[in-house]
């Protein structure tokens, strides 16, 4: 699956739930989203002035303080990072409610990182393999 078409995908499925998610559609998302959320942090440091940089004798940091750009992305994409992510659990033959292992701090976030590098599994009950499906159809 192409960039473009994952992303195409993803929004086309908008608040989907149920269904699969290859793991090229999935990653190719994040990628998408980390892309904006960077542009986003800019737009929103340079036009609004959100972030601020500190400095002292034994350290220096940049907080970033999420600005209007920034929620606007939030509000455009959480309902299709959310169902991206329950879609690619199911793909993996895991219930979607895994994903709340994200609120787990650092380790569920890690475990979530890796089973989504996990590959398809076969037929299951949240439907046929999507690799199979894609190879008929091309």
């Amino acid at each position: 699956m192409s960039p473009v078409q994952a992303i195409k995908s993803v929004f086309r499925q908008y608040a989907k739930f149920s269904g699969r998610a290859r793991r090229s559609e999935f990653w190719w998302f994040t990628l998408f989203y980390a892309i904006l959320s960077i542009l986003a942090a800019v737009i929103d440091a340079t036009v609004f002035g959100t972030g601020e940089a500190t400095t002292t004798a034994t350290s220096a940091a940049f907080q970033v303080n999420t600005g209007p750009a920034g929620w606007v992305l939030l509000i455009a994409t959480f309902l299709p990072s959310l169902a991206v992510s329950v879609r690619r659990l199911h793909d993996i033959n895991r219930r979607g409610w895994w994903v709340l292992l994200s609120l787990i701090p650092l380790v569920g976030a890690i475990i979530l990182i890796v089973w989504a590098c996990f590959d398809s599994k076969p037929t299951n009950e949240h439907g046929p393999n999507p690799k199979d499906q894609q190879a008929v159809t091309a």
